[in-house]
């Protein structure tokens, strides 16, 4: 009796082991197809998700004032915005700024919320720093083939202390205004 009990132990342990197999095999399939698809990118598709490059006919991009429909009141915020996305294009050099007329590319940027919140609180309820956060609507299109290339929320967030009043509430500002900029230029020279 204990010979048959192990050797039913053995069987079933063999077709465990097949159905392991088989599942690991399965999972090799899958997960290899997956990565064929994500490397050979899509048939028809005009751009490459590979790298950090732009498609070679886009040389040029313009980037209008952003339109800031925040309602948080900050004077110079559609400017600053402006002026540091502008500047890491300038640093990047993979496109060129242009007016709007002669561009390949348009950026369109429209800033859709601020929230200037507590972020750390010490004993005794008192606010040691806050932090502002920023959301930025982005659209880019590529105006030689008319298309959107894409559009996204981007958002980040600064921190100041919050007994410096105004000249801490800017470089706070500054500071999320910073991170967005560099979020919005990766997303469009190697977002792809």
């Amino acid at each position: 009796m204990s010979r048959s009990f192990c050797g039913n132990k053995l069987l079933l342990f063999n077709k465990l082991m097949g159905i392991k197999t088989l599942c690991f095999y399965l999972t090799i399939l899958l997960f290899g197809s997956g990565i064929l698809v994500n490397f050979n990118g899509c048939f028809g598709c005009p751009y490459s998700f590979t790298g950090a490059s732009v498609p070679p006919h886009l040389k040029t991009i313009a980037i209008p004032f952003a339109d800031d429909r925040s309602g948080f009141g900050e004077p110079g915020l559609r400017e600053m915005l402006t002026d540091k996305l502008t500047q890491k294009f300038i640093e990047d050099n993979n496109l060129s700024i242009s007016e709007r007329i002669n561009a390949d590319a348009l950026l369109e940027c429209v800033i859709t919320g601020i929230n200037d919140a507590p972020a750390v609180v010490t004993s005794g309820e008192s606010v040691a720093s806050r932090r502002i956060s920023i959301n930025v609507q982005v659209t880019y299109k590529d105006l030689i083939k008319r298309i959107t290339i894409y559009e996204k929320q981007f958002s980040n967030y600064g921190d100041y202390s919050s007994s410096g009043g105004i000249t801490e509430r800017t470089k706070g500002i500054e500071a999320a205004l910073e991170k967005i900029s560099e979020d919005i230029l990766l997303d469009t020279v190697s977002g792809w």
